[in-house]
């Protein structure tokens, strides 16, 4: 369970209070670029963000990593968890684990191509959630797999500023190497591997990459031919080990799920 990226009970009331701290200081948070949060509880750092407009994107830049948001459109906290662009009509569509994004108590925000605490396309505010019924109602390893929605910002949809990846389920587990990339809890700037998936059972796929640690939920694994074919979660929500990850194998389930996602953004 390296990934998990819940907030403990003890530990929201410390997020929450960091959250009342900002909002009382006579900077305003709403307005600034240099957005203002805390890398722990107790400490502050600085995440510079620029506009929607920032240009040109790269394809690495359609993965980003999630922040607990502090109630004016910034982060509060460290970065958890990975998740990444993918296509959809409305072109606001990301998606990533269900384990990172069942806390409804939490507010969040989503910053596609973080880097060295630089938000370049600035940071999206998470709009709506989609998990399926399996994850919210016993949390079945199976079922670990969601997408959420985003805000547009200045005018702007996310997909057209950084691009987007396909969503592409019923591939053969293993019929092409992927690329995962993911955003370690304990660095500031994302890790890649690429390798060849196998079969862990007929609802799980591994890989095996090195240093996928904590924070590294929602990676997506994704094909030369940009189709995003496995989601880092599933059974022990991504993995034991940091060497050995795993993913929910995108069939008829992930395909639902996906289609209510578009139909509700």
């Amino acid at each position: 369970m390296k990934r998990a990226p819940r907030i403990s009970p003890t530990a929201r009331p410390a997020l929450l209070g960091a959250v009342a701290l900002l909002a009382l200081t006579s900077v305003s948070v709403a307005t600034a670029d240099d957005r203002r949060g805390s890398h722990a509880a107790g400490t502050t750092r600085t995440v510079t963000t620029r506009t929607a407009h920032a240009s040109p994107a790269r394809p690495g830049d359609r993965v980003g990593t999630l922040f607990v948001a502090d109630g004016a459109g910034g982060p509060v906290g460290g970065h958890f968890c990975t998740a990444s662009v993918v296509h959809s009509p409305r072109g606001d569509l990301v998606v990533t684990a269900a384990h990172c994004v069942s806390d409804d108590d939490l507010d969040l925000v989503y910053a596609p191509g973080y880097r060295d605490g630089r938000a370049p396309y600035g940071m999206w505010e998470v709009t709506r959630r989609f998990l399926a019924d399996g994850w919210t109602e016993d949390e079945d390893e199976d079922s670990d797999l969601a997408f959420f929605t985003v805000a547009d910002r200045d005018g702007r949809r996310l997909e057209d500023v950084v691009g987007a990846n396909r969503f592409t389920t019923g591939t053969d587990t293993g019929a092409t190497a992927v690329t995962v990339t993911g955003y370690p809890e304990s660095g500031e700037a994302p890790i890649t591997c690429t390798s060849r998936p196998a079969v862990h059972s007929a609802t799980q796929q591994r890989i095996a990459c090195p240093a996928f640690t904590s924070g590294t939920s929602g990676s997506p694994w994704v094909n030369g031919d940009d189709q995003v074919v496995g989601v880092l979660g599933g059974h022990e929500r991504g993995g034991a080990t940091a060497d050995i990850s795993y993913s929910v194998v995108l069939g008829g389930k992930a395909e639902a799920l996906y289609r209510e996602a578009t139909a509700g953004s």
